[in-house]
């Protein structure tokens, strides 16, 4: 069973080693995850996985081999289902009531409800709808799914429905956190996270555990040390793209400012509409009241802060190339000539495009930026190029 855990995780794309699982198999052996699955998930996920964006794959994986036997074919669950009787009697003991411990007794015991489950999985054939007998879907068996049974086994089910299993293979929430899913505030938080350079900043209000105990030695009484709490240092200055054809990108957009903000202290924001031009804003509702000169913005704030443009660069190629191209007001120079003024203000730059880079070719003005700013500082807005351009500020 466990050898196909493995083959799984490999097939999954888990990046698992022969020495991994051979130190999980030693803490399985060690009694680390005895009778207790969520135990047995967590010992595999900690030695097995090195990397967040592999979590999605491993529980995948740990379904498939495990409990998603709605996955794997019935001559798969007849050759490769092997149920360890001690594992769960121990989960019955935890999980049952005294009385319904009573009630399985009364019909021969747990031990036969199990010996009957196993003579069920070797006399088996095929898929089974319905009946009293064989393991199934919507019967009266002991054993399948969406059925009724007092004292059942619920196999490849997704909820419970008369609360009466016995034992349940089939519950595992999955997490996005694949580098090829959509993203969502938390796996934006991981990639952010990247981007780093702790500093100690502020009163000293966080207890200093080490220089205590050093002080306290050293001068033979308590002596208590506080430092300044550490904070992240990286400086980020954050141009969002807003209006047209960004109005489809406002969710994700929305949800990696609010990681930013969450994660960046010394964070600034502004707006801009298609391409930087002569003025930016800070609030949408006064963007033509209450602009700010991109010239102050450049004089304001020095090479030391990482710049990140988000937008999907979509746009006329006027607008990135000739005077007077914006499609909103007047410009009296072309966009080009305000991002290569950015771009050489900012040196750790990058531009995260939510359009994916599948599309990037087929729009004129798109490649335009990526020759201004540099083929791989635009990334797509998924984990894997976020991960990608946070390295690149670094």
């Amino acid at each position: 069973m466990f050898l196909r855990f493995f083959d799984t995780l490999r097939a999954a794309g888990v990046p698992v080693s022969i020495r991994e699982f051979l130190a999980f198999l030693d803490g399985v052996q060690a009694g680390l995850a005895t009778y207790d699955v969520d135990a047995f998930y967590h010992l595999g996920r900690t030695i097995m996985v090195k990397d967040e964006r592999h979590i999605d794959r491993y529980d995948r994986a740990f379904s498939i081999a495990f409990q998603g036997l709605d996955s794997v074919t019935d001559q798969d669950v007849l050759d490769s289902v092997d149920i360890p009787a001690d594992w769960l009697e121990k989960l019955a003991e935890k999980h049952l009531s005294p009385e319904e411990r009573a009630e399985i007794k009364a019909i021969g015991g747990f031990e036969d409800l199990m010996e009957r489950l196993r003579q069920r999985l070797a006399e088996q054939k095929g898929r089974h709808q319905g009946g009293s007998k064989w393991i199934g879907t919507a019967g009266t068996s002991p054993f399948g799914a969406y059925g009724y049974n007092p004292e059942g086994v619920r196999i490849g089910q997704d909820a419970s429905r008369h609360q009466r299993a016995v034992k349940v293979w089939d519950k595992r929430e999955f997490r996005d956190l694949d580098d090829t899913v959509d993203l969502n505030v938390r796996s934006i938080k991981v990639a952010l996270k990247r981007l780093r350079k702790w500093a100690r900043e502020g009163a000293a209000e966080e207890l200093d555990l080490d220089g205590t105990i050093r002080k306290t030695a050293e001068h033979g009484y308590l002596d208590v040390q506080m430092r300044a709490e550490r904070r992240n240092a990286v400086k980020v200055l954050l141009f969002l793209d807003v209006g047209g054809s960004m109005d489809s990108h406002v969710k994700v957009v929305e949800e990696l400012f609010s990681a930013a903000r969450s994660e960046f202290k010394h964070l600034r924001h502004f707006y801009f509409h298609n391409c930087l031009y002569e003025g930016v804003w800070t609030d949408n509702r006064r963007r033509w009241t209450a602009q700010t000169p991109t010239w102050d913005v450049l004089r304001t704030y020095g090479p030391d802060y990482k710049c990140i443009f988000v937008g999907d660069a979509s746009m006329s190629p006027y607008e990135v190339a000739s005077v007077g191209g914006a499609n909103e007001h007047w410009n009296a120079e072309a966009g080009s000539t305000w991002l290569m003024r950015a771009r050489d203000q900012w040196p750790s730059h990058v531009w995260i495009n939510p359009l994916p880079a599948p599309y990037w070719d087929f729009t004129p003005s798109i490649g335009m930026i990526r020759d201004i700013f540099g083929a791989d500082r635009m990334q797509p807005m998924t984990l894997a190029g976020l991960t990608s351009a946070m390295k690149s500020l670094t």
